[in-house]
Formats: structure tokens, sequence, C-alpha cells
């Protein structure tokens, strides 16, 4: 079960991939994956990461 603190991390997580694939010329973001890592007793880490693409309108 995801708790405020987990679910805030993750879109936190997110914002920062879309923000360095936007500051790329990206305008999607593809193969979208996460893992999550506990770095001390109480707190964990959580990465998100894709490939950046720049999709034809």
């Amino acid at each position: 079960m995801c708790t405020p603190i987990f679910t805030q991390a993750r879109d936190q997580a997110i914002e920062r991939m879309v923000k360095e694939a936007e500051g790329l010329g990206a305008n999607a973001v593809v193969g979208v994956r996460f893992t999550t890592s506990q770095t001390m007793s109480a707190a964990a880490e959580i990465l998100a990461y894709g490939t950046a693409v720049r999709l034809k309108e």
C-alpha cells in the first residue's frame, strides 16, 4: 500500500524526469520504469527513468 510520502516521492521523480526530457527537446517519454532502494533503515530512494523522444505532430 502506498503511503502519502511514497506517493509524493514518486510524483517528484516523475516531475524531474519530465523536466529533464523537456530540456532535451522531447515531447514524450517512453519505456518509463521505476526502481526503489532502501538507503537507510527508515529511508528509500525512488528512481524514474525512460527514453525521451520527440513525436511528430
